[in-house]
């Protein structure tokens, strides 16, 4: 029991190590680099939900409203994770109840992309598999549902942990604290929880891909089978099991980070949490929803007429299927 505490009290130990050191050049320049990235990305991803929101039938298809709470889920991962990396490195102190806030959302919207591949996957199998069926399964009413308890599974992690914190030091969140998400976890059985929930969701989600996948390709080969629809089907939830590739990264960043925090030094691991920050967290977030919405024949010009300005002189015509 002994060295099960050691060990889960050496990565905070090394996490906190990272605030006493002074910002450098060096270090300006990777902060710069990493807020461009975001900033870029934030701007896209909000180029994309206006595109979504431009027009009603967006508006009201289960797919496309699925597809805007994943752009607006990973445009507040990546603000809230500059927030956390500026204040980081700028050795800036938070209240440590506005922290928890921050720490609640952020680690939300961390699971909240993955499971919504599954829901969005889900969605698809009914198109396909149930197209008599499908205006009765996919309907606002259950996609807002769907929201809501995706939410609910992503928040429990996180909230288990602050209420934990709450409760073994109320007053200590009057306090002042350099804010990281390792600061909430106190005790060995948090670490089992989070690892347990990530592994059980990135297992859920991807039975989910794997059984429509399978579902979509025998349809698909069956003689009454709408070949077109069920080859684009099959083409979309192949896209998400890529997706989910990419989510099970983030899954796994603060796995990573915490492997980096035992295995280095407070100098080495800022070197490598920064590069573990931008090849396994940020980039996936920006990568997933700009390849989803320029692959989707109906958002892809109306996207790109934004992004132009608005310079062409005629409005594309928007068709979903």
């Amino acid at each position: 029991m002994g060295t099960i505490n050691q060990s889960s009290e050496v990565a905070p130990l090394v996490h906190q190590q990272i605030f006493t050191m002074e910002m450098n050049e060096g270090q300006l320049t990777k902060l710069v680099v990493a807020i461009f990235m975001c900033l870029l990305f934030i701007c896209i991803n909000s180029i994309m939900f206006h595109t979504l929101m431009s027009k009603p039938v967006f508006r009201e298809l289960p797919r496309y409203i699925l597809f805007a709470h994943m752009l607006c889920s990973d445009t507040v991962q990546l603000m809230l994770s500059s927030l956390l990396y500026i204040l980081a490195l700028s050795l800036q102190k938070i209240p440590k109840a506005v922290c928890s806030l921050i720490v609640l959302m952020s680690a939300a919207t961390a699971r909240v992309s993955a499971l919504n591949l599954g829901v969005m996957s889900l969605e698809r199998y009914a198109a396909i598999c149930f197209p008599l069926r499908h205006s009765e399964l996919a309907t606002q009413k259950m996609t807002a549902i769907s929201i809501a308890i995706i939410w609910s599974l992503a928040c429990i992690s996180p909230a288990l942990d602050i209420l934990y914190a709450l409760i073994v030091s109320p007053v200590s969140f009057r306090d002042l604290m350099f804010c990281t998400r390792e600061s909430f976890i106190l005790a060995p059985w948090q670490r089992d929880v989070f690892q347990g929930l990530n592994g059980f969701f990135f297992v859920a989600v991807t039975a989910i891909i794997v059984f429509t996948y399978i579902s979509v390709i025998l349809v698909a080969r069956s003689a009454s089978a709408d070949k077109d629809s069920a080859k684009k089907a099959l083409r979309t939830v192949l896209l998400h099991l890529g997706q989910l590739v990419l989510c099970l990264n983030s899954l796994l960043y603060g796995t990573i980070e915490r492997l980096l925090a035992m295995a280095s030094s407070s100098r080495l691991f800022r070197d490598l949490r920064y590069a573990n920050f931008i090849i396994v967290f940020i980039l996936p977030r920006c990568l997933s929803p700009l390849i989803y919405g320029l692959r989707d024949d109906a958002v892809r010009p109306l996207f790109l007429y934004y992004v132009r300005c608005q310079s062409q002189k005629v409005e594309p015509s928007v068709t979903a299927h």
